[in-house]
């Protein structure tokens, strides 16, 4: 399935619900302006047999490099070089370009690397599970929402009995012994082995969604850092090197990225319907990612095309921005989970499955408004978020390079 019918699926329970909780004026108005080519009827029967809010691990959107691809390789080859659970290792040593010191090097050429079977006993004791969403700092939408399970890394480093003059961790993901083709990052040690409050730890994932971590998205194990863009969760990992140097060594410092760039909370349009009669009742949906700041509002602004743009303010403070409702957590979370019901233990959850906080940072969360009174014409409609120091979207940063997060725009037109 591709990923914006799933994402679509995804993103219909909770809008139904909200739009049916409007009445029937609300209901109607929302079936009278899907976008689909299917009978009424049939678009909403449609929505309500895939009610889910997780991506399946098939449908997540892949940003991925190599040549050949690792998870493509043959299975004699991909056990060869330790790309399934049964043959992976993973080397744990000092940097031997620093002075970093450690006592336990785990490596291939001491005979002691660390190995799956070593990790799922750590998985007995210290297994963590959390919600995070994946994105790509240079595409303006989520490559999917997931339900993540892994080993704090810093269990693993520990196991190495760090000595001193350490201050990053670099690590790298398999790269068929092709320099070029290497894809690594990096990040400080305190991040590793402390967790700011609220936020979840730095891991070797092994898990998506309840079911082992597949090739395509990194497995059989992948580093996955919570407040970070993808490129920060290295793929089929290999190597994580404990170093003095003091720069980072991410693949994405030369493409002009900002390396240590947090989340960003940001907001997108996904039901956004282009025409309506006038007097009609207007439904537009939408999601937000919620960054290290949290998400307070996401806000909306409907703007005629003929009417002059405030001056001197580019991100638009001054303008009516209206509230909509940011919807609550959904009852079935999907993404191939039996009966869309969340494992035990997932953090940040009480003992009944439910977030003790909604939204959620560095996960997804659904919006939904109606549109009414709307003369005819033309006019451009925008979204944006607040967080919860109250910066509005794009601000804090609105630096592309550390994350997109622009004001998104979509033209509407009301007629006779």
């Amino acid at each position: 399935m591709p990923l914006s019918v799933e994402l679509n699926n995804q993103h219909q329970e909770v809008t139904r619900r909200y739009f049916i909780q409007l009445g029937a004026a609300g209901a109607l108005a929302f079936k009278i302006h899907s976008v689909q080519a299917e009978t009424n009827q049939s678009i909403l029967d449609s929505a309500m047999a895939d009610m889910s809010y997780l991506t399946a691990q098939a449908d997540f959107g892949t940003v991925e490099r190599g040549d050949p691809l690792p998870y493509k390789l043959p299975l004699a080859k991909r056990l060869k070089i330790g790309l399934e659970r049964e043959s992976w290792k993973l080397d744990v040593i000092a940097d031997p370009n620093s002075n970093s010191k450690i006592g336990n090097p785990l490596s291939s050429n001491g005979g002691n690397s660390f190995s799956f079977s070593h990790l799922m006993k750590l998985a007995d004791k210290h297994a963590v599970r959390y919600l995070k969403i994946m994105t790509c700092n240079n595409i303006g939408a989520p490559l999917g929402m997931g339900l993540w399970e892994g080993v704090p890394l810093r269990q693993v480093i520990w196991e190495t009995k760090p000595k001193e003059n350490i201050r990053r961790v670099f690590y790298y993901g398999h790269h068929n012994n092709d320099p070029k083709q290497m894809f690594r990052s990096s990040l400080p040690i305190g991040r590793v082995l402390e967790d700011p409050p609220g936020d979840n730890p730095v891991m070797l994932c092994y898990k998506l969604n309840g079911k082992w971590l597949s090739g395509k998205r990194g497995g059989p194990v992948r580093m996955l850092v919570p407040d970070s863009y993808g490129f920060k969760s290295v793929k089929w990992l290999k190597t994580v090197m404990l170093t003095n140097a003091y720069q980072a060594n991410d693949t994405y410092a030369e493409s002009n990225n900002d390396i240590d760039s947090w989340l960003k909370t940001m907001s997108r349009f996904h039901l956004k319907p282009a025409k309506s009669k006038v007097g009609e009742p207007i439904p537009v949906t939408g999601w937000a990612q919620v960054g290290v700041g949290g998400l307070s509002k996401v806000q909306i602004w409907v703007n005629p095309k003929d009417k002059k743009l405030p001056e001197n303010d580019p991100f638009f403070n001054t303008a009516p921005w209206q509230d909509v409702k940011i919807l609550p957590p959904p009852t079935d979370w999907g993404g191939g989970l039996p009966k869309g019901t969340l494992q035990k233990n997932v953090r940040f959850f009480d003992s009944n499955g439910r977030p003790k906080q909604w939204p959620m940072r560095y996960t997804l969360a659904h919006w939904a408004t109606l549109l009414k009174g709307i003369p005819i014409g033309v006019y451009d409609v925008r979204c944006r978020t607040i967080d919860q120091n109250g910066i509005a979207q794009p601000m804090p940063r609105p630096f592309r390079k550390s994350g997109r997060n622009t004001i998104q725009r979509y033209s509407l037109t009301i007629q006779a």
